[in-house]
């Protein structure tokens, strides 16, 4: 990213906190990862006085921890956090999707998706079918009309992809859903927008079930 901000200065550290978060999302950053300040400063084109605030926006989010006399860690999920961040995505999603109308803008993202992630897994890129995954959820999130939810939800989709980076196993984690996605779109683009919250009701039951059992038995 190359002078991320040019003439608003007080948007700069927003903005680079938001690189840093899409980064997560986007799975360029894992979990544990110790991030150097040199190499983010220099590849940002930022100060590192402009670094170390978004460093501390993103600790207070939960998505970097600090270690004293160590630096800047990529954070590592626990249990806990999983059973939380999809008991919130249930609330967030199925209640946007199922209130939501058919010809709505977000929906063309969402097709978008479907499609990114069909294509990369004839191709076997796994993170890349992630990445379309979060892309399709986010369009979900969109469908509400809210850019708090928006916003709150860019923050869980960095949380999820942690997640997703600490298990290390895309494609066992996304391809079961990428015909799932496909088939909630369809729903709701049939103008069946309460069988499309249904689906996605038990679509992330089922997420869940699999994120702890790959969880669990890591720790074992």
């Amino acid at each position: 990213m190359n002078n991320p901000v040019s003439d608003n200065p007080r948007t700069l550290g927003e903005t680079v906190t938001a690189e840093i978060r899409r980064k997560l999302v986007d799975g360029e950053l894992v979990p544990g990862q110790r991030l150097s300040e040199a190499a983010l400063s220099e590849s940002l084109d930022i100060s590192r006085n402009t670094l170390r605030e978004a460093f501390r926006v993103l600790t207070q989010e939960g998505l970097l921890k600090h270690e004293p006399n160590r630096g800047v860690f990529v954070s590592v999920p626990d249990m806990a956090s999983i059973i939380e961040i999809y008991r919130a995505r249930r609330f967030v999603e199925c209640q946007a999707l199922a209130q939501a109308y058919p010809k709505h803008p977000a929906v063309k993202r969402m097709r978008e998706a479907v499609k990114a992630a069909q294509h990369s897994a004839g191709v076997a890129d796994w993170g890349a079918v992630g990445t379309a995954n979060m892309a399709f959820h986010a369009g979900i999130v969109e469908l509400a009309d809210s850019q708090r939810l928006n916003t709150f939800y860019g923050h869980l989709s960095a949380e999820l992809r942690l997640v997703f980076g600490l298990l290390n196993d895309a494609e066992f984690l996304h391809a079961p859903y990428i015909d799932m996605n496909a088939a909630i779109l369809e729903h709701l683009e049939a103008g069946r927008p309460q069988d499309a919250a249904k689906a996605l009701d038990a679509y992330l039951v089922q997420s869940e079930r699999t994120i702890l059992a790959a969880y669990a038995r890591r720790g074992s």
